[in-house]
């Protein structure tokens, strides 16, 4: 846990996934600078409730509890996080109205703070998706990491919001205050990209907010091509399913299984739903579902978990959220059920499989990347 001190007012914090004695703080600079400069600018307007975007850890809806702001995230893991640390500080989860990003927010905006995503697609979609929700005049205060900030993020602010400035650093933070322009004629968001699925015949969909977005990533590809073929029944899941093309070419590839493809982003489930459709697999059983992994799985009820598990969370790398799926997975595989992951090579990932379920062996390999199965 970490205390964010602002003036007189001490907020207590958790990352989520929680984990004992976790290193790392679930706010940055940034946040603090935003919170910081926020009563000058609140001053000076009357912004009603402010909207909240990008919010990690819910360290900026915590501290605006009062002002019931908005809170709009992509993330699954986000919105629990920001349970838990409404529920920390004894606040009321009624206070904050959670939209998860693949809905837009109601209503107009005067004050926006934002966190600046790392995926410039997922920014400049947000901005689009935000010009119907302001005012002329409204403000969008943007913040983030400068090293993690190229110039072309506050031109992308310029062009897509309006007149905008930037600050001086603080603690290696910077902010971008950008002033809503009407009337410039823009789209009402990022147009969704297309690829071909070489030897399925399949063109999926893939949203602004999806790892490689303009085609099958090369882990993803290697793992496609050492999936189960069987004509057996299986219960098989899906973990990080992203836009479905593991869970659908499972599914394919094995016509009798039963498929649950979960991820954390709201985004990628809804890809995934229409990529159900345009795969012709709608009459099988297979589903797609926003969660915290397998959390809420029965031990035990599954035979198969295949998993492309992330690197980073927000801008922090790191593999915590890989481990947390492999345990899922160890805890919801029946004896002699398997998992099948890709993972770059420099990871290890290979000692972590052994070290929960005491095995582990290579199917495939190239230069970067390695699949490894390990069974229960």
């Amino acid at each position: 846990m970490a205390n964010l001190i602002l003036n007189d007012r001490t907020i207590r914090l958790h990352r989520y996934p929680h984990q004992p004695d976790d290193p790392l703080q679930p706010w940055d600079a940034a946040d603090h600078y935003l919170l910081n400069q926020l009563p000058e600018i609140r001053s000076e307007r009357d912004s009603g409730s402010p909207l909240v975007v990008g919010d990690a850890f819910g360290a900026l809806a915590v501290a605006l509890h009062a002002n019931e702001p908005v809170s709009w995230n992509d993330s699954h893991l986000a919105e629990k996080a920001l349970a838990h640390n409404l529920a920390l500080n004894g606040l009321s989860a009624e206070g904050v109205t959670f939209v998860p990003g693949d809905r837009d927010p109601e209503g107009h905006f005067d004050l926006v703070l934002l966190k600046i995503p790392k995926s410039l697609a997922q920014l400049e979609d947000i901005l689009l998706r935000l010009r119907p929700r302001l005012k002329p005049g409204s403000i969008v205060l943007a913040g983030s990491m400068i090293k993690h900030t190229p110039a072309r993020v506050y031109r992308l602010l310029e062009k897509c919001i309006g007149s905008t400035t930037t600050s001086l650093g603080w603690k290696k933070a910077r902010l971008a205050t950008a002033t809503f322009e009407a009337g410039r004629v823009m789209p009402d968001r990022m147009p969704e990209s297309e690829y071909e699925v070489e030897g399925f015949g399949w063109k999926l969909v893939n949203g602004p907010n999806l790892f490689s977005r303009d085609g099958l990533d090369l882990g993803a590809r290697l793992l496609l091509n050492n999936l189960p073929r069987t004509d057996e029944p299986l219960a098989a899941a899906d973990l990080g399913c992203g836009n479905g093309i593991l869970a659908l070419a499972l599914a394919a590839q094995c016509p009798a299984a039963s498929v649950l493809g979960v991820d954390e982003s709201y985004q990628a489930v809804s890809c995934a739903r229409r990529n159900l459709e345009r795969a012709g697999l709608a009459d099988r059983a297979v589903r797609f579902e926003v969660g915290d992994g397998l959390a809420e799985s029965d031990e035990g009820s599954l035979n198969t978990v295949i998993c492309n598990p992330p690197f980073h969370q927000a801008q922090t790398v790191g593999d915590h959220l890989a481990w947390r799926m492999f345990e899922q997975a160890q805890g919801s595989l029946r004896q002699g059920g398997e998992i099948r992951i890709v993972g770059n090579r420099h990871l290890g990932y290979h000692l972590k499989l052994k070290r929960l379920f005491g095995n582990c062996e290579v199917l495939a390999a190239d230069r970067k990347f390695v699949v490894l199965r390990a069974r229960r």
